[in-house]
């Protein structure tokens, strides 16, 4: 059940740009990228993001149950 209630809240959070270091750092080295070589980066880009995702979900659940202990000892 709270995954169902995280999954219908992700439509609500709003994804941030890039920050100006990520950008300054990442697209001056994908220039020097063979094209197998980039598409490795974005596949490695997918999993950092991916694994980000799935932090998220955890601290959502953890947090929700934290919230529900808390209201029951009030």
């Amino acid at each position: 059940m709270i995954d169902m209630i995280y999954n219908l809240r992700v439509g609500d959070i709003h994804a941030t740009e890039f920050s100006d270091e990520f950008n300054k750092l990442c697209m001056p080295f994908e220039n020097t990228l063979s094209e197998e070589q980039f598409d490795t980066f974005h596949k490695i880009l997918d999993c950092v993001s991916n694994t980000a995702a799935a932090e998220m979900r955890v601290a959502y659940k953890v947090g929700f149950k934290n919230s529900i202990t808390l209201m029951r000892e009030i």
